[in-house]
């Protein structure tokens, strides 16, 4: 029995024990009518899928975002390792163990990216959509440096919204440049910042700030929605033209892209077009990233199931 063993370091054969977290948990049932507990067990080395058979116990998806203490056996299925949990139980007060270990954040120096990110808000030239920005910024400051960008798929770790806004922010910058004349750099770079700051209320956190489960209103109306609202509302409130609001909301309302990717409205702006790109190539590039983690140079990957296809790691690099 090995105790504490990181996820990235886990082989097929090894017996576990020791704290994890809890990513997502939901009771089902086999063909047969056999109940067991499906999991995602994290730490920040990495996630792994978990298996606890003929469950009876009272750990749920309520749970999800909590640590957990386990006992289980590596296996593999279709290629992946599995954990195989024989005894798993929630986390009591007087039990020790080291918490930064096990929670998974953005790597990414936190500080620094975020003084990256209000730097470039400041070269925005446009002065209302820079104090539009400016407001809201230090507004939502706290969660934005601190909540994950999503439930899973991608960048679903602490600070994982910081280190997505300030990667599209980046690239934002850079295709301004290229598409001069074309993009209003100030409307882009402000859509940019702004397009995922409603995710704060879209989503329930647990007492760690791992992503629990939608909120009631993130369910209702989603961050989309809510983030035109908020800009809307301090629009109205500086005395920002109509315009130059509902041009903004528009950039949050369609960067998903197409209806069918949740986006509210078709984007039919410059800017928008291009920020709905912007966000799917992040998103994508870091779906790689985590899937490369996972992956040994040469191989393919298991199916990625938001890529839709197996991806291929042809060398390791820096």
């Amino acid at each position: 029995m090995e105790y504490g063993k990181p996820i990235c370091e886990m082989a097929v054969g090894q017996e576990i024990e020791g704290y994890y977290l809890l990513k997502e948990a939901s009771m089902k049932t086999t063909f047969t009518g056999r109940p067991f507990l499906n999991a995602l067990i994290a730490d920040q080395s990495g996630v792994m899928e978990a298996k606890a058979w003929d469950y009876t116990g009272s750990i749920t998806g309520v749970d999800a975002g909590k640590i957990v203490k386990i006992r289980c056996e590596i296996s593999e299925y279709k290629g992946a390792l599995q954990m195989n949990i024989g005894r798993i139980r929630l986390a009591r007060e007087e039990d020790e163990y080291d918490l930064s270990a096990l929670l998974p954040i953005a790597p990414i120096k936190i500080t620094e990216t975020m003084e990256s990110v209000s730097e470039l808000v400041a070269t925005i030239e446009d002065d209302d959509y820079r104090t539009i920005c400016e407001q809201l910024l230090e507004r939502h400051r706290e969660a934005f440096q601190n909540i994950p960008a999503a439930k899973s798929v991608h960048h679903s770790f602490l600070s994982g919204l910081l280190m997505h806004t300030a990667s599209m922010l980046r690239i934002a910058d850079f295709l301004a440049g290229v598409y001069r004349g074309t993009v209003d750099r100030s409307l882009l770079l402000a859509g940019t910042l702004l397009h995922d700051f409603a995710k704060e209320k879209e989503f329930s956190f647990s007492p760690l700030g791992i992503v629990q489960d939608y909120s009631v209103p993130g369910q209702l109306l989603g961050h989309l929605v809510m983030g035109a609202q908020e800009v809307a509302e301090i629009a109205k409130e500086l005395q920002i033209s109509e315009e130059k609001s509902i041009l903004l909301q528009h950039m949050i309302l369609s960067h998903h892209g197409e209806p069918e990717y949740g986006a509210a409205v078709k984007p039919v702006c410059a800017e928008s077009e291009l920020l709905s790109y912007i966000d799917k190539i992040d998103s994508r590039m870091e779906i790689y990233r985590e899937t490369f983690a996972e992956t040994s140079v040469g191989e393919f990957s298991d199916r990625v199931y938001a890529l839709e296809k197996k991806i291929f790691r042809h060398s390791d690099f820096e």
